[in-house]
């Protein structure tokens, strides 16, 4: 994954939302009582790197050890967004802690990438 950006979703104008900070955005969580906090990115996947082989779709690697890395989850894929043969993909990204999504926004900019090393998988974040 490469140019990853802050994106500014049309929805967080609304009522629903609350900004917390640059990009940070809470709102009622609808499975228990308190907030989810979320942002949006968009970022370019590396076909050479073995992302995004197929148009229109958004690999599962290094995605899921993002999400797993800084313990938040995929709340939006902006299907609208996502489309066949566009470059750029969209998703936001939620957690119930805002250390989670701050942590997160800190790959804004950077490179991110699995490497393989000692015969296992790595994520690489520069």
């Amino acid at each position: 994954m490469k140019n990853i950006k802050n994106y500014q979703a049309k929805k967080y104008e609304s009522e629903k939302y609350t900004k917390v900070d640059e990009g940070i955005y809470k709102i009622a969580d609808d499975w228990k009582p308190g907030y989810l906090y979320v942002t949006s990115l968009s970022f370019e996947q590396e076909p050479e790197l073995g992302e995004g082989e197929d148009a229109g779709y958004i690999s599962q690697y290094p995605l899921e050890d993002i999400l797993d890395k800084f313990l938040v989850h995929v709340s939006d894929f902006y299907e609208d967004l996502n489309k066949e043969g566009l470059v750029m993909c969209y998703q936001e990204f939620a957690s119930p802690k805002l250390e989670n999504i701050e942590s997160l926004r800190e790959i804004i900019g950077k490179h991110v990438y699995n490497k393989e090393e000692d015969g296992r998988i790595k994520l690489i974040i520069e």
